[in-house]
């Protein structure tokens, strides 16, 4: 496409290059290959399920990595607006019934003393109308406090993150979500030196509101946790947004500006890639409950922390040792074992592979960024999950797949779907260094070829919006994975205000 100064200028603006300009409007056009499934990850095939000892043998590996002085990170993706808490709370307002009309709508009303911001709540309803919540509700003057919970003449939920929303009540107050994860984090990645690192990614127009909460909230939680907190933020960025285009594929324009969009979470990758820790553990912000259900949550922390150490060593003394040279046949044998039983990766020619050739293999898969990922058992839940694909090299290794990377129209790929005993709740935790202790660069072991497209109305005029390979997806796809059954309890999301009903959201 002909670019002309203006356009230019806003692309070296944002830190796009036109040759990134131009593939994202290719992928706009083409469109993603399906991909090509070998089976759905299973316990004993794909996912470790861990007994007792190795649970045991995993926390006991943690707790002296993390207090021998490795260093240790948690990262919290806490980007965007809480609007989508509260979409059926959003349609009462706006809708014809001045009475709850659904399920969902009076469950909220039924309970809504139990919310941890119902006295906040309370306040703002005095200030506003001189009347509390209970005497607006006798009134049937419903509208008015969802209005107080919403607006920004109120509460202002509807706008601000997931983050800062009191989640949880606890003696003498309450919590938030953003407060619950700093409190998570001083429970099991505090390192040698007392010191918790938490790295959260937010939304520009948030990073103000959020650093309040942090100078109000750190202090308190440091003398009750006994640690130091080491707290940073940043934002997606701009150099990460994807050009958005016309169904037709010509780029789409506003005010004769090029229109970019942010790329997903997938657009997280250059963030966790600016992060420099031996271990990073990454859960969404929505995820968390409070001390009191704590317990479950922070063994599994441990363990599948346990594993990655463990993991990480070993790769660590096989990479050393073909660092060296190729080795004689017998180790070699052993190598290409622990990627087929511990990494789950297969290679159907590689037992025919020269010495030399198993040597280059090996080093290629093992000198790899290593994630642990916890997988819940699947009972119902939407969306993605862990299953065996094939790469573009021919070999075939765990991945984490969203339902639209698989072709509807692909019965065995359906089936596969079908058969799927897990799913993937956003647990990880990852080492970015290689053998040397030298930084991967995250960016180079991104498949670029597992993106989205979505079909959104932009002021009533259909448009095609590019998501980059997500970040646990397609943006983790060149990683050496490790998928460890976790327990239920430890996934507890908050999709809506009423999520926070739930028993494990109550202290």
């Amino acid at each position: 496409m002909e670019l002309d100064q203006k356009d230019l200028a806003q692309l070296e603006r944002k830190g796009i290059s036109p040759e990134t300009l131009e593939k994202q409007l290719d992928m706009l056009a083409k469109g993603f290959p399906w991909l090509r499934i070998e089976g759905p990850a299973t316990p004993g095939h794909g996912i470790t399920v861990a007994g007792d000892e190795l649970i045991r043998r995993s926390v006991e590996i943690w707790d002296e990595y993390r207090l021998k002085g490795g260093r240790v990170q948690k990262m919290t993706p806490a980007s965007g607006a809480a609007s989508r808490m509260f979409k059926d709370l959003y349609a009462f307002l706006n809708g014809k019934h001045d009475k709850p009309d659904t399920d969902f709508v009076k469950e909220f009303f039924a309970h809504i003393e139990d919310f941890a911001f119902f006295e906040r709540l309370n306040f703002i309803c005095l200030s506003l109308y001189d009347l509390s919540v209970d005497s607006l509700i006798r009134e049937k003057r419903y509208k008015d406090v969802v209005d107080a919970l919403l607006a920004s003449h109120g509460l202002n939920y509807g706008k601000l993150p997931k983050a800062l929303l009191q989640f949880h009540k606890e003696l003498g107050g309450s919590r938030t979500a953003l407060e619950e994860h700093l409190a998570e984090a001083a429970q099991y990645a505090a390192g040698k030196d007392g010191k918790a690192r938490v790295h959260f990614t937010v939304s520009e127009e948030h990073v103000p509101l959020m650093m309040m909460k942090i100078e109000e909230t750190r202090g308190r939680l440091e003398h009750l946790y006994g640690v130091t907190f080491d707290i940073t933020l940043s934002v997606q960025k701009p150099s990460t947004d994807t050009v958005a285009a016309n169904m037709d594929g010509t780029p789409y324009r506003e005010k004769g500006d090029l229109f970019f969009r942010p790329g997903g979470h997938g657009a997280l990758i250059e963030n966790l890639n600016d992060l420099d820790a031996d271990v990073i553990f990454i859960k969404n912000i929505d995820n968390v409950v409070p001390d009191s259900k704590r317990a479950v949550t922070l063994v599994w922390k441990q363990v599948i922390g346990g594993v990655l150490v463990a993991v990480k060593q070993k790769i660590d003394s096989y990479c050393r040792q073909l660092s060296k040279g190729t080795p004689d046949e017998a180790t070699l044998a052993e190598m290409l074992d622990f990627t087929r039983r511990t990494l789950y990766i297969t290679h159907d020619g590689a037992d025919d592979m020269t010495l030399d050739e198993k040597a280059a293999y090996l080093m290629r898969k093992l000198n790899r960024p290593v994630r642990v990922c916890g997988m819940v058992k699947n009972e119902g839940e939407p969306g993605g999950g862990p299953f065996l694909v094939y790469n573009p090299d021919g070999t075939v290794s765990p991945q984490i797949l969203e339902s639209s990377q698989i072709n509807p129209d692909d019965k065995e790929a359906m089936k596969y779907l079908k058969e799927a005993t897990h799913f993937n709740p956003v647990d990880l935790v990852v080492a970015t260094h290689d053998w040397k202790g030298d930084k991967f660069h995250l960016p180079d072991y991104v498949d670029a070829a597992t993106g989205f497209i979505s079909i959104k109305s932009r002021e009533g005029v259909a448009i095609k919006a590019l998501e980059l390979p997500g970040l646990w997806n397609g943006a983790m796809s060149d990683w050496n994975t490790i998928l460890v059954e976790v327990p239920a309890e430890t996934f507890n999301p908050v999709k809506t205000v009423n999520d926070l009903l739930r028993p494990a959201h109550k202290a």
